[in-house]
């Protein structure tokens, strides 16, 4: 067996550690960092933590992109959901099957994760944890450096490519023990834990079920609209989605292709939209009062336009339509 790995790299402490555990024995690694359209508003406006976190280790990150395969996973997990959306065994299933696909491509022999027994509720039990690794099709060939010696020895432990007794036992939630190594190693970059994917978003994944419900054909571009705005449900298949700022307007503004309908005030101040499904005199009529509710419009008529390649004005009469009731 080589003395190459790959390492899981969320940029997080505990994958930092196990990582810079790894290093220290003189192992070749590379490490490989998966995104997604569930990624934070934190980490995607922060940049990946992980590039910083590589840089401070010295190696080489890998960028690897979950898209539309991983989303049959978030549709459909055989191992169910957490609290909300989070399909928590089954990401880390699809995660490790695609990080064997890059061994093979690297030469390397191993896997390196940051797991820590007992720290998350779903997927790092001892029974998730087996049942993880036998699905990946990883048996014997993740090393958990952290959490190592509550486990059997894997096969570099045993071949001694990896050395055993250099590996540590950590168990549980607390991450003071982590805490005192990233001091000891002086190691700087690396994320707060927990806020890394909005599938565990309550809000988000309401959103998220509203979508998987009424839009069976529902595109990445869908998805990645789910962090942005306010969304409204104006019909089985018609949605609507409003900018809460400035920057939010200009996001939605660049999304405008088909089959979404850019729409915005004529007249007033107030927050760009996007509209996909069905467009007639209700609809319209509907996104233009709300338009006119969340901007600083004070005329009876609410003025919008809309644009799909060709722009149309058009001018609805203020209702008294219950926005509540329509958000998402």
């Amino acid at each position: 067996m080589n003395k190459k790995a790959i390492s899981l790299l969320s940029g997080g402490l505990d994958s930092t550690l196990a990582t810079k555990l790894i290093i220290d024995q003189g192992i070749e690694v590379v490490a490989l960092h998966f995104t997604s359209p569930f990624s934070s508003k934190r980490e995607k406006e922060g940049g990946l933590q992980a590039e910083r976190t590589a840089q401070e280790l010295g190696i080489r990150l890998i960028l690897m992109y979950k898209g539309p395969e991983y989303l049959d996973v978030v549709k459909a997990p055989e191992h169910g959901y957490g609290k909300n959306m989070n399909p928590c065994i089954d990401c880390r299933i699809f995660m490790l099957r695609k990080t064997k696909e890059v061994m093979a491509s690297e030469g390397a022999s191993f896997v390196i994760t940051g797991e820590v027994l007992g720290q998350r509720p779903m997927s790092q039990r001892r029974d998730t944890i087996n049942i993880i690794e036998k699905e990946s099709g990883l048996t014997g060939l993740i090393v958990r450096p952290l959490s190592a010696m509550h486990f059997s020895p894997s096969i570099p432990e045993t071949e001694n490519t990896v050395d055993r007794s250099k590996l540590l036992d950590i168990v549980g939630r607390s991450r003071e023990m982590q805490y005192r190594l990233a001091d000891q190693f002086k190691l700087k970059e690396y994320g707060c834990p927990g806020g890394g994917c909005l599938l565990t978003d309550p809000i988000f994944s309401h959103k998220l079920r509203d979508l998987l419900l009424h839009d069976k054909a529902f595109t990445m571009q869908d998805v990645e609209l789910l962090s942005v705005g306010r969304h409204f449900r104006l019909g089985a298949e018609t949605k609507l989605i409003i900018g809460r700022n400035e920057g939010e307007n200009e996001k939605l503004e660049s999304q405008r292709q088909s089959p979404y309908v850019l729409c915005y005030p004529v007249g007033f101040k107030g927050p760009f939209g996007l509209l996909k499904g069905i467009l007639n005199d209700e609809t319209i009529g509907i996104t233009a009062n709300i338009i006119g509710y969340y901007g600083k419009n004070e005329s009876p008529t609410i003025a919008i336009e809309l644009h799909n390649g060709q722009i149309e004005k058009r001018i609805a009469n203020k209702t008294d339509i219950n926005v509540t009731d329509l958000k998402i």
